[in-house]
């Protein structure tokens, strides 16, 4: 048996309080809010220490599936594999898949540590410490989640009371509590006998599957019989669909840790955040000398307190205390930093209106297994699209019926494909494709190719693509 923790990365969230950067199809653990990673690949890092861990495994959806196999490749992460869940059912299906396959791979010793994407974690000695406890007592049985100590008294976070010392920094866990009004988080803090709930657990696959077992059984047989039935494609473990639709859709929390006899939790005070509002962005950065984050295109006067982001266009704020501006390339948010726990009852306003509804779902930068494009122009039988491919990628071979498209080459090599002719553009060469002709676009370089697209036609619509050959398994 191996004494290594397999890390566990659950990557299928798509929240969007970090509206307008993060929507349902470009959730915030896929976003460089701040350095060169995004919060999924910090996670990958966060796990890489050889001599603690093996090959992570990440739990995600069908539709982030090569997302997160390309950012695991720009960091040389090898991944154990990737979990696709047919549907959301919550975080208690999501953890038996993990520990029914994880039985599987290495054993009902194994250890697992399950990690949310999206939080932003320094790693130091506190940490290091933390964990080692954490499997030390989940070696015995425990099931151990971390509590983080509270800094403040937070109402966006669930809690949980802490009891009696087991030992070596382990305690019984006294309750778990529903997030709390600011008057009770308040109590909560000046109390410290409580912590926040993290989201992290480190367990034994052999107890999770004996707990969901007598706990939550429904659960576990539906998730068996989709691992049972599960398809592998390429690096990827499609659960079966009939099957894991059957599993109630409930949180960890509910199904076992607020029921079983054996959870235990590590008090942990490290630097932790799930980063799920803008003020938890802007205090994690850290401001300048008048409190303030500017990132991007972005200039700011008379103003302090602020975070200020903008991706495309630029911002000019003056004077102003305390808010967040956030700018993408279809949509800019203002709010107090202080109220900014609220954008999610902003975003249901926006969803419930038809005119405005796209905005909370797709984002102009669409990004691909290849690369991505960013939506510049539509109009009226054409629009204009900005693609970036990967050095040495290549998008499918593929053809329209409704539309032909004009490639113009601005950065790099392109490889162009059409029918039976192969031309190679340079920058500011162009070239046509017909509307109905096979043809495919490649990256034969080693830098970034950017190519202008300009589509003309009745019908531009994603779905009028039909590929004939595709790398990555899509049809």
């Amino acid at each position: 048996m191996s004494t290594k923790i397999v890390p566990v990365v659950m990557a299928g969230g798509k929240g969007t309080r970090l509206w307008p950067l993060s929507r349902a199809a470009a959730a915030k653990q896929f976003i460089r809010f701040l350095g060169d990673e995004t919060l999924l690949q910090k996670t990958l890092l966060r796990v890489s220490d050889e001599t603690l861990y093996d090959a992570p495994l990440v739990v995600t959806n069908e539709d982030f599936r090569f997302l997160v196999a390309e950012q695991a490749r720009e960091l040389n992460v090898k991944l154990d594999g990737i979990v696709l869940e047919p549907e959301a059912r919550n975080t208690a299906a999501a953890v038996a898949a993990a520990a029914v396959i994880v039985s599987q791979r290495h054993g009902r010793d194994a250890l697992i540590q399950i990690l949310p994407s999206d939080h932003e974690i320094t790693v130091d000695d506190t940490y290091r410490a933390c964990v080692a406890n954490a499997a030390a007592a989940a070696r015995t049985g425990k099931i151990v989640t971390f509590g983080i100590t509270p800094t403040e008294p937070a109402t966006g976070y669930g809690y949980i009371e802490i009891g009696a010392e087991i030992g070596n920094g382990v305690h019984e866990v006294s309750r778990f509590v529903e997030k709390p009004s600011a008057d009770v988080a308040q109590q909560m803090l000046d109390s410290g006998s409580y912590a926040w709930n993290s989201g992290m657990f480190v367990f034994s696959a052999g107890r999770m599957i004996e707990e969901l077992k007598a706990l939550a059984p429904e659960v576990l047989a539906a998730v068996e019989k989709s691992v049972e039935n599960a398809k592998g494609d390429l690096d990827f473990t499609r659960l079966d669909a009939e099957t894991f639709a059957e599993a109630p859709s409930i949180s960890i929390d509910y199904a076992v840790m607020e029921k079983t006899a054996n959870a235990a939790v590590v008090p942990a005070a490290i630097t932790w955040s799930d980063l799920g509002s803008w003020d938890a962005i802007w205090k994690l950065a850290g401001g300048d000398e008048n409190g303030n984050v500017v990132s991007g295109h972005a200039t700011v006067s008379d103003t302090k307190n602020s975070l200020v982001m903008s991706r495309e266009a630029h911002l000019a704020v003056q004077g102003m205390d305390g808010v967040a501006v956030i700018a993408s390339e279809d949509a800019v948010y203002v709010g107090r930093l202080d109220r900014s726990q609220d954008v999610g009852n902003l975003v249901k306003l926006l969803a419930a209106d038809k005119e405005t509804a796209g905005l909370t779902e797709n984002h102009p930068t669409a990004l691909r297994p290849w690369g991505g494009y960013t939506s510049v122009l539509n109009g009226d039988r054409f629009q204009v699209k900005r693609l970036f491919v990967n050095p040495e990628k290549k998008l499918s071979l593929q053809k329209h019926y409704h539309r032909a498209e004009h490639w113009v080459c601005v950065r790099g090599t392109a490889e162009v494909t059409i029918d039976d002719k192969v031309t190679v553009l340079h920058e500011n060469q162009s070239i046509y494709i017909p509307q109905g002709s096979v043809h495919r676009l490649a990256n034969p370089g080693k830098i970034q190719l950017e190519v202008i697209e300009v589509q003309t036609g009745s019908y531009l619509g994603e779905d009028d693509i039909i590929r004939l050959v595709d790398e990555f398994g899509r049809s």
